[in-house]
């Protein structure tokens, strides 16, 4: 039997949150989703874990108190299921998974939804794992896709504005929150992107659920503009940066 932590009050600060466990550039990464960590779990959130040092995990939250712009009553959404590694193929992201959804039912939920996309993209869980656990589409924003297992009639949706999928402000501008470790990270390094290429950086972090929800994006943890349309979901450092202007813009 494979053994998991719940990270709790008492054991987050000796546990680590299985992302960047050693690379010292995402320490202070670490220490801000710890911080995040420590207010969510008070509303409910779930960060589940292998024992052991790894990149096994999953997280999720009640809809109502997620940093997304999901609307539903009474549903759970998954942030992030990440099982790396050696350890793929071993049943650890079907043990998970199925935590989440007894969870869920023992909560007496209406059901668990989670942000997915037509094809897969990094950052993003895959549609076709979630599929055989029954999940299917009940909203769509372009590639991206809502998923959702309902135990009842009650379905999720995008809020209106997600679809908007467009911004006022033409300047490189990224929405983000503390939810991911890399994050901290990412920022300082499209800081000096910006800086060395004289382009207008414009950042705006996604720090209250009234923000999250009224997003006029779809958005996990991180979502990128330029020249007011929305460019990708994926985190950025300097070189992937340039790399994304090369392609896309």
């Amino acid at each position: 039997m494979n053994e998991y932590i719940n990270l709790n009050l008492e054991n987050i600060e000796s546990e680590h949150i299985c992302c960047a466990i050693s690379d010292k550039k995402h320490q202070e990464g670490v220490r801000l989703k710890k911080e995040w960590l420590k207010e969510r779990i008070k509303e409910g959130h779930i960060f589940r874990k292998l024992k052991g040092r790894g990149k096994v995990f999953i997280e999720y939250a009640p809809l109502e108190k997620s940093f997304c712009p999901v609307i539903g009553n009474n549903f759970i959404y998954i942030y992030c299921l990440w099982v790396a590694g050696s350890f793929k193929g071993k049943g650890y992201g079907k043990e998970l998974l199925q935590y989440a959804i007894d969870d869920a039912k023992k909560q007496n939920k209406n059901g668990l939804c989670v942000i997915s996309s037509k094809k897969k993209k990094p950052y993003l869980s895959e549609k076709k794992f979630f599929e055989k656990f029954g999940f299917k589409t009940v909203d769509n924003i372009g590639e991206y896709q809502l998923l959702s297992l309902n135990f009842k009639k009650e379905i999720p949706h995008f809020n209106e504005t997600a679809k908007q999928m467009k911004i006022k402000n033409k300047d490189l501008t990224i929405y983000y929150s503390c939810e991911c470790p890399f994050i901290e990270n990412c920022i300082n390094e499209v800081k000096e992107f910006a800086k060395e290429n004289k382009i207008k950086l414009n950042l705006e972090k996604v720090d209250t659920i009234e923000k999250a929800k009224n997003l006029p994006c779809v958005f996990n943890n991180w979502a990128v503009f330029y020249n007011g349309k929305y460019i990708s979901n994926s985190l950025l450092n300097k070189n992937m940066a340039e790399k994304l202007f090369k392609e896309k813009i």
